[in-house]
């Protein structure tokens, strides 16, 4: 057996937690290896020790058979290993070429026009499609990830790291991106993939190392193990896939969106003439392809984003021109797309974090007082409940925390709140299928209670498993309100498409 990579016996410990308790990991050449786990299980913690970013409390890493010590990422860098974070390494304002050799500019003398050769000549090899001269800001989350592997292989990596690579990706990138590696991978590149998507997985690997909880508990062979038994290793349990919910019972109106328009970040209307009811007892999924007015709709309705003409009433209020204060106490609750940007405070504790909507009032504060005590139990009911994982728990800093718990907290945050109206934006990116099982239950439990949520999603499965309704929108327009029931993902497809025909249309 060729191992490239050998991690033996490796422990790290933060205070309060061990995040790898004695767990070995080998690769072999030209192999992808997937490492699943549920969030805060240590992976990511596991990688970055590969990285040079941490380093591990006791064990042995040995590269190409090779036992060695990886003081810092340019250690890693002259090993051959790359990364691709989960939140990109980007200057938004610089080309793709100068954020490639960002840090790897050579001699005193630098020759741009040559790296963005040598970037041309990579893109293609390994069919990346990428202009070297483009500006990252310019360019979609998909290219931008492709950017990353870029920056990787022009530093001669043949070790590389995917960090929850499809986190923030459309599944067309999503499958481009499989592709990539596996081209990748047949160049003899060993790839680690880090993920919770078992589906990728499939697709992909070749074994499976599992963690839970900072310890090893199995390596799987991909090909003969199936998703149910993986995700019972993942979790200790078994997992139910499928969400059970009896039939909506619709009661008053909660949203009413009517004749919405609203511009886009390219000051042309993402958003046309567009009209939506959401009752109590309902869940409607919002479905189209990404950059289709979704964006533009949530961000009207919460006060994010202008409103050129129409009206939003929330329980027969009309909000159209409230500040997102006031909306928020008319009954929106909100998980927002981007968690780093508009989900946390990253450089605040996850008691701040929580109270953050609810602080200046009754019972957070008093006569402009802070109720730590209050914020305190307040918070960790939240942290417990949604099992949001961080080794000095509500004192965390919530920028500290791994994506999947970020994206906990926030749930958890939203949800406790009680909303009227739940808009639910990508709720379960990033997370683990024991998460995703969990979030499930409390958003139709949600539902349940006599609320409405607004379900927003671009996992076609997420919003056919959740959702009464699906309201298919594409380039801006309303196609069609549908019954879940009574429809499929090929019809759903379409339309997402811009094609109707007379049986789809209402």
């Amino acid at each position: 057996m060729n191992n490239v990579i050998e991690m033996l016996n490796i422990r790290k410990e933060f205070p309060g937690v061990v995040a790898n308790d004695d767990i070995t990991l080998k690769v072999e050449q030209g192999e992808i290896h997937a490492i699943l786990g549920e969030n805060g299980a240590g992976k990511s913690t596991l990688m970055s020790i590969l990285f040079g970013l941490y380093h591990p409390d006791r064990g042995i890493i040995r590269i190409r058979g090779k036992e060695v010590t990886i003081t810092n990422p340019n250690d890693a860098n002259d090993l051959g290993i790359g990364m691709v974070h989960q939140h990109f390494q980007l200057i938004h304002n610089f080309t793709v070429t100068e954020n490639i050799i960002l840090g790897k500019e050579g001699s005193f003398i630098l020759d741009e026009k040559a790296a963005s050769e040598k970037i041309r000549e990579l893109s293609k090899k390994y069919e990346l499609d990428i202009d070297p001269d483009m500006i990252i800001e310019d360019i979609s989350v998909g290219m931008q990830q492709r950017v990353e592997i870029l920056k990787m292989l022009y530093r001669n990596a043949d070790i590389l790291i995917f960090d929850e690579p499809t986190a923030v990706l459309t599944p067309q990138e999503i499958d481009d991106l499989m592709q990539i590696m596996k081209n990748l991978a047949q160049e003899g590149k060993s790839i680690i993939l880090i993920t919770h998507k078992l589906d990728e997985i499939k697709a992909v690997a070749k074994r499976c190392t599992i963690i839970r909880r900072g310890k090893m508990i199995k390596v799987v062979d991909v090909a003969t193990t199936s998703e149910e038994e993986m995700a019972a290793l993942m979790v200790g349990r078994q997992v139910n896939f499928k969400v059970e919910k009896r039939p909506a019972q619709p009661g008053k109106p909660v949203l009413e969106v009517k004749d919405l328009c609203v511009m886009n970040s390219k000051k042309v209307l993402g958003l046309k003439h567009f009209n939506l009811t959401i009752h109590e007892g309902e869940i409607i999924g919002l479905a189209g392809v990404d950059g289709n007015g979704q964006t533009e709709l949530i961000e009207a309705i919460t006060g994010l984003r202008p409103i050129e003409s129409g009206k939003v009433l929330i329980s027969g209020k009309d909000i159209t021109n409230l500040p997102i204060r006031d909306r928020n106490e008319a009954g929106i609750g909100h998980i927002p797309e981007d968690r780093q940007k508009h989900g946390l405070v990253l450089s605040s504790s996850l008691i701040d974090n929580i109270s953050i909507k609810e602080y200046y009032h009754e019972p957070f504060s008093h006569n402009g007082i802070l109720n730590k005590d209050y914020m305190a139990k307040y918070a960790k009911d939240v942290v417990e409940k949604f099992d949001v994982r961080g080794g000095l728990g509500i004192n965390a800093q919530a920028g500290k925390l791994s994506g999947g718990n970020k994206q906990k907290a926030i749930v958890g945050r939203e949800i406790t709140a009680d909303p009227k109206l739940l808009i639910a934006v990508q709720p379960t990116r990033g997370l683990d299928v024991g998460a995703i099982e969990y979030i499930h239950k409390q958003i139709v439990a949600h539902r349940d209670a006599g609320n409405a949520v607004l379900l927003v999603s671009l996992e076609l499965d997420e919003i056919f498993n959740l959702s009464d309704s699906i309201a298919v929108v594409s380039s801006g327009e309303l196609m069609n309100i549908v019954k879940t029931s009574e429809t499929d993902e090929h019809a759903v497809g379409l339309m997402m498409a811009g094609i109707t025909s007379k049986e789809t249309k209402k």
